[in-house]
């Protein structure tokens, strides 16, 4: 978002601050002197089901306006607690609540609900809210943000400090529209501590700055993300007398790898407060699980354990971070020693939790970091990362982490309010009564919350646990591992990885070409940030050449593996669904690649979450032949088959005539061994929601894994969603899974692009869904080989086309072993030049054959995979022979 009203001072850091020392306060268990639960709209005392007793508004002393009124939600979620949201304040002016406190810092949660009132229509529910001179929400619309986020209910938590003995919160409809109208569901209002959250001074130094970032009553800050790491849920009753929520870290995970959950052993390890450390800062839980890279040494050193949150732009945060050593054979300083990223900046060097505890574990200790979140549009990712510190040769090459706090702080102007989130767009409602009775039970009635904005995913949980690396071996024990990190030289000439490439194959770049190209990195040429790093749009060769230039992380730690795989396979690869690479760039410790420019970026682009007009079947067909032609290339096409090993709807490319390129070759394998086995023993790389449960459960890679995670691609383009949402209830997370649901309840159909609704021929459908079901099997066996899915494709895309030119052409494929037959009976078939597909021939034998270039409608060439000489008739019924001639 942009903020014109918003100043910081000049000196201040545009990511990251540093820690500042452990607070020493003495206490116990807080137990609040001031506990304010207020049920608005309500007119009897109820409890919740925390079993907290809340206080109805009506004839409130603490209601200041008497034009709101009050009424009961029109509907009822059994997602949403009924205490305290079935029942609201409401009004289409200004009204507003005064609290009588003592001074000091008080937590103030709102609860929000959105539904009808009073015969009032939900979206109307426009309006801000302010709290003495803090103004908390602008134009806040409850439905936006539940529809876009997909949770049921919404409570923003506030710490605000009190002067005058009295805490105001006024509510105030917009004046952008005649109808809208404010409401609250619910209001608490609680004491805590005065410098919980703020450090000794109130100042967090800024890194590499001498500049600080003071915390004190004249800032409010907003609770944006709440996480036990490594843990489950934590509710307001299983706090320590501060009433916080705590959510599990799974759905802000990032990436394939994201190391294992571990939890201490009461037998060995107690967790112990520290005697200038409240117990009250977090609960003994937080502390007594945590999450840790693995025990796999090389592949800890080639990766960083990331998560990811969202967060409004033009905002500084206190990123607090929570650790304790819970594993008792750490116990000595440099056994375990780890960097801290924060928004691609390095908030500590050698982090070591024993040595900050003094040689003790099962001690807890906290940190506390300022991150200035500036730039284009809403909302940004701000990236917390750890990294072993390798330069200190640690016993383990390892990291952890138990709990994360997240806070934004007001600004300069008391403004802590950001933009509403943009909506995705809508899937079709499933019908229930359309459904098979579900065979699955347990966690269908868990509650969807989100705290501060942000926090409420941790209560789903991902639909595929972590399984691996559970037989790797500790500390110095450096095994060969596929995921391990070859370094680069460092240095600033050109002869360090050049010289190991043929000259006329890959072009070498000197950084100043690069910066020319991109203006000296012009952030205006941003094309878009992946997991290796920012991608600009550039120009070479004096303007005449337009080109896209991926800059990766320096050369080392992160990324130089897949920088030099994609370099050896792209500059050997060229097909016409394949991105081309031109060349590359190693100077300054860089890593960066120059690719065709590709002018309508990613398919995932055009699918989810998008502002550019949805993409028409037919050319989603398209691209989707496109793509699996580039992977059928990949597994056929060269001497030694290459497994991609990611492909996700972001790795596939749309030129300016929208062919579909396959791109990012980073964690691609050469299969030499494939021409003897079906299989490649490698550690699980790609991406969650694409991963082959197979080569995840197994570790062995094989070209059936790109299949699966091309289902999932196919699933992305005709439902118009992620792979994963975890904004979704627990079936729905993972697309495949619930594709899979869907299809055996009989309602696939309504989870497809309520804009195709009426598009999609009922043949063509039918054979794009049995292909992409297919793909998506648990087990390789079961999947068809890209060759198979390429002439499905094709079929269907001729369905397609047959069935918009009215042609009544007729065509009923099955795969596996079954036959493939059109309705009249023949065996028949119609594929592209040069793929594989499984056919049931006049003889009654079902073999795999090769088809090549059409002799006529009526006989292809075929060749079958057991080396004879076979020449068979493929019949097509005649309406379908007319539209190939016509062609």
């Amino acid at each position: 978002m942009k903020n014109t009203n918003r100043s910081f001072s000049a000196s201040v850091c545009i990511f990251v601050s540093f820690a500042v020392a452990i607070h020493v306060n003495f206490a116990v268990d807080y137990v609040p002197s001031e506990q304010i639960l207020l049920n608005c709209g309500e007119s009897l005392i109820l409890n919740d089901t925390d079993t907290r007793s809340w206080t109805p508004d009506v004839e409130s002393k603490f209601l200041l306006s008497a034009k709101s009124l009050t009424s009961k939600a029109a509907t009822w979620d059994p997602l949403v607690p009924k205490v305290p949201f079935m029942t609201a304040r409401i009004s289409q002016s200004e009204f507003s609540y005064s609290f009588p406190v003592v001074t000091g810092r008080k937590f103030m949660r709102l609860y929000f609900y959105s539904n009808s009132y009073n015969g009032l229509n939900a979206t109307n529910a426009v309006f801000s809210v302010s709290s003495g001179s803090f103004s908390l929400l602008k134009n806040f619309s409850p439905a936006q943000t539940t529809g876009a986020l997909n949770y049921a209910y919404i409570v923003k938590e506030y710490l605000i400090a009190v002067h005058d003995e009295n805490l105001t919160i006024k509510f105030i409809p917009s004046t952008n529209s005649l109808n809208a109208f404010a409401f609250v569901n619910g209001i608490e209002v609680m004491s805590m501590p005065d410098d919980i959250y703020n450090s000794d001074d109130g100042a967090l130094k800024l890194v590499g700055q001498d500049s600080l970032i003071y915390i004190d009553y004249t800032t409010a800050l907003e609770n944006v993300y709440r996480i036990n790491v490594g843990g489950n849920d934590i509710s307001p009753s299983g706090d320590t007398g501060l009433f916080r929520s705590w959510y599990n870290d799974q759905p802000y995970l990032y990436g394939e790898i994201f190391g294992i959950p571990v939890t201490t052993d009461p037998s060995k390890t107690n967790i112990t407060y520290p005697k200038d450390m409240p117990t009250y800062i977090a609960p003994e839980y937080v502390y007594s699980t945590a999450r840790s890279m693995g025990l796999n040494p090389q592949i800890n050193k080639s990766y960083n354990l990331t998560w990811i949150f969202s967060v409004d732009v033009g905002f500084c945060y206190m990123v607090r971070l929570h650790f304790c050593e819970v594993q008792a054979a750490i116990s000595e300083i440099n056994q375990r020693k780890f960097n801290i990223f924060l928004g691609n900046e390095t908030a500590e060097y050698g982090a070591d939790v024993i040595n900050w505890t003094n040689y003790h574990n099962g001690v807890p200790v906290y940190k506390d970091y300022a991150v200035l979140v500036s730039g284009e549009g809403p909302q940004q990712d701000l990236w917390l990362g750890l990294h072993p510190d390798l330069s200190s040769q640690p016993e383990y090459d390892d990291a952890i982490l138990n709990g994360v706090e997240i806070f934004k702080l007001s600004d300069t102007n008391y403004n802590l309010a950001g933009h509403n989130p943009i909506p995705a767009p809508k899937q079709d409602v499933v019908d229930p009564s359309k459904a098979l009775p579900s065979t699955r039970a347990g966690n269908s009635n868990k509650l969807k919350a989100i705290i501060g904005g942000g926090v409420g995913g941790g209560l789903v949980a991902l639909a595929i646990g972590f399984c691996v690396f559970a037989v790797s071996r500790h500390g110095k024990d450096h095994s060969p591992s596929d995921g391990s990190s070859e370094r680069l030289p460092k240095t600033n000439t050109r002869e360090s990885y050049a010289s190991s490439l043929p000259s006329n194959l890959c072009r070498h770049f000197s950084f100043a070409e690069i910066e020319a190209a991109t203006k000296n990195f012009d952030e205006a040429l941003l094309l878009g940030v992946g997991g290796f790093g920012k991608v600009y749009r550039g120009e070479i060769d004096g303007g005449k050449t337009e080109v896209a230039i991926k800059r990766g992380n320096q050369l080392y730690g992160q990324g130089v593996h897949e920088f030099q795989t994609e370099i050896e396979m792209l500059s050997k690869l060229r097909h016409h669904h394949l991105v081309s690479l031109i060349g590359y760039c190693e100077e300054n410790c860089e890593m960066i690649l120059v690719y065709d420019y590709m002018a309508h970026g990613t398919l995932r682009g055009h699918l989810d979450k998008t502002q550019n007009p949805p993409l028409p079947w037919k050319q989603r067909l398209e691209i989707c032949i496109g793509a699996a032609r580039g992977l059928h290339y990949l597994h056929t096409g060269s001497k030694h088959p290459i497994i991609h090993r990611d492909v996700k709807s972001t790795n596939i490319l749309l030129d300016e005539k929208w062919v579909a390129k396959i791109s990012d070759f980073g964690l691609s394998k050469t299969g030499h061994t494939l021409d003897h086995t079906d299989h490649l023993t490698a550690s699980v790389k790609g991406s969650f929601g694409y991963l082959d449960p197979e080569y995840f459960m197994r570790q062995q890679l094989t070209k059936k894994s790109d299949v699966y995670s091309f289902g999932v691609v196919l699933f992305e383009i005709i439902c118009a969603r992620p792979a994963l949402d975890t904004t979704l209830v627990n079936e729905q997370i993972n697309l495949a899974e619930w594709a899979n649901r869907c299809h055996q309840k009989g309602i696939l159909d309504q989870i497809v692009d309520p804009y195709l609704e009426g598009k999609i021929a009922p043949e063509c459908f039918k054979k794009f869904a049995e292909m992409a079901l297919k793909c998506v099997s648990n087990q390789g066996i079961e999947r068809p080989s890209m060759g198979e899915v390429l002439c499905n494709l094709e079929c269907a895309l001729q369905l397609q086309e047959s069935a918009e030119r009215g042609t009544g052409g007729k065509m009923d494929i099955q795969e596996g072993s079954s036959s493939m037959q059109n309705l009249t009976g023949s065996s028949s078939m119609h594929c592209g030049i040069d793929t594989e597909c499984s056919v049931l021939s006049d003889h009654g034998s079902n073999k795999t054959v090769r088809l090549q270039h059409p002799v006529s409608p009526d006989i292809q060439e075929i060749s079958t995979d057991d080396g004879s000489d076979t020449e068979c008739s493929v019949h097509l019924d005649h309406e379908f022979q007319r539209m190939l001639r016509s062609q």
